[in-house]
C-alpha cells in the first residue's frame, strides 16, 4: 500500500491539516480492523482510503475516513487531500466523484491547483447551552447549534476572535456535551483578510484539536452567511498549524475551496 501524507487547506508544507491518503488498486477495501490499525499507526486526525469504482456509475471512487480511534461519516480535509493525490499522480482529472457514508461528494481541481469540494450543507438547529459547556470551554457561549447527523458537533458562538484564540478547554469535560466534538467560532476583524475564525475540538474520536476541519465549515458557512448576508466567505481555523477555507453556500450544498501539499510519500511493507 502506497501511503502519502498531504497537508490540506494550505499552500505550504507543515501547515494546514495533515491527512493520510491510501489509494488502493483493488475493487474493495481491506477489512475494517486493518483500516483502523493503519489509521492508528499514522496517528493523524484522519486517514483516507479510496479505491476505484466501475465506470458508468454515480461515483468514480469509493472513499472512507478513519481517525486513530474510529471511522467517521464525513471529512473535508482528507477528501481534499485524496483529490490532490489523484490529480498529481495522474489517476484522475477534472471533477472526481466519491461515494462515501454521507452520500456522493465531488472534488474539482482547478488549473491554479486549488481544490473545490462539493459537500452537503449541515442543517443547523438552535439548542440551549448544555450544562457544563461554558466551564469546559472556559468561555461563555453566545449561541449553540446542533450540526446534524453526519457531523454531530455542537457549533458554539463566542464573543470575539481573541476569545477563540485564547481557548484552553477541559477536553475530558467536552466529551460529555457533544456526540462528536465542539466547533467554537466568532466573527473576525475584517482587516485581517478573513470573515470568521474557528477552532475544533474532538476528544471523543481521539482528536484533541483538529488543525483545519473541512466538515465543520459546512456548518460554519450557513451560520455566518446568514449573519453577514453573503454566500461567499473565508474562514480561518486558528489552530497552531492554521489554515484558510473559502466557503460558498449553494442552498443544500456548500463548496469548500483550499490548497494541498504532499509532504511524505512512502509504502506500507507487504508483510505487515
Amino acid at each position: 500500500m502506497r501511503i502519502r501524507i498531504v497537508d490540506a487547506f494550505t499552500d505550504r508544507p507543515f501547515a494546514g491539516n495533515p491527512a493520510g491518503v491510501l489509494v488502493l488498486d483493488s475493487d474493495g477495501f481491506p477489512d475494517d480492523d486493518r483500516l483502523q490499525r493503519i489509521a492508528m499507526e499514522l496517528n493523524l486526525s484522519e486517514t483516507a482510503f479510496a479505491h476505484p469504482l466501475p465506470p458508468g456509475g454515480e461515483a468514480d471512487w469509493a472513499l472512507r475516513w478513519f481517525t486513530p480511534a474510529t471511522e467517521v461519516d464525513m471529512c473535508g480535509h482528507a477528501t481534499l487531500a485524496t483529490a490532490h493525490v489523484l490529480h498529481t499522480t495522474g489517476a484522475a482529472s477534472g471533477t472526481v466523484r466519491f461515494s462515501a457514508r454521507c452520500g456522493i461528494l465531488a472534488a474539482t481541481v482547478h488549473p491554479d491547483g486549488t481544490v473545490t469540494l462539493d459537500f452537503p450543507t449541515a442543517p443547523l438547529t438552535p439548542e440551549p447551552v448544555p450544562a457544563g459547556l461554558a466551564a469546559a470551554l472556559g468561555a461563555e457561549p453566545l449561541s449553540v447549534h446542533d450540526t446534524g447527523p453526519h457531523i454531530g458537533d455542537l457549533l458554539v458562538e463566542v464573543s470575539d476572535e481573541a476569545t477563540v484564540r485564547a481557548l484552553a478547554p477541559d477536553l475530558a469535560a467536552l466529551t460529555e456535551v457533544s456526540r462528536r466534538g465542539v466547533v467554537v467560532t466568532a466573527a473576525a476583524d475584517p482587516s485581517l483578510g478573513h470573515d470568521f475564525v474557528s477552532r475544533c475540538f474532538f476528544p471523543r474520536v481521539g482528536i484533541d484539536e483538529d488543525p483545519v476541519t473541512g466538515s465543520a465549515h459546512t456548518a460554519l458557512a450557513p451560520f455566518w452567511s446568514a449573519r453577514f448576508g453573503r454566500d461567499e466567505l473565508t474562514g480561518l481555523q486558528a489552530s497552531a498549524r492554521s489554515g484558510l477555507v473559502r466557503t460558498a453556500l449553494r442552498g443544500d450544498r456548500t463548496l469548500l475551496t483550499g490548497r494541498a501539499v504532499t509532504v511524505i510519500d512512502g509504502e506500507l511493507l507487504p508483510e505487515l
